[in-house]
């Protein structure tokens, strides 16, 4: 017996909760999947730390291959300056 009379007994936060259920329901269904559908958006953006990483990630990539060529070039030029032929 005791213990069905403390349940019943709800806590402030309990009652507050389950307030703001009620308000949730109040809302209509395009307001319910315009929320949700914001909160995936959120959740699934592109965050300026990964734009910024992929970035840096093609500027590494496009130096290194510039530095390829001009060394290799460099090189060839080098190899076909013979002093004796002058």
């Amino acid at each position: 017996m005791g213990r069905k009379d403390a349940s019943t007994a709800r806590t402030p936060v309990d009652q507050y909760r389950k307030q703001i259920g009620k308000q949730d329901y109040k809302k209509t269904r395009p307001m319910l999947r315009a929320t949700r559908l914001k909160a995936e958006a959120k959740k699934t953006a592109l965050g300026v730390k990964e734009v910024a990483l992929v970035l840096a990630a093609i500027l590494v990539f496009l130096l290194a291959f510039y530095a390829f060529f001009y060394l290799n070039i460099s090189t060839e030029v080098d190899l076909d300056l013979d002093p004796d032929e002058n």
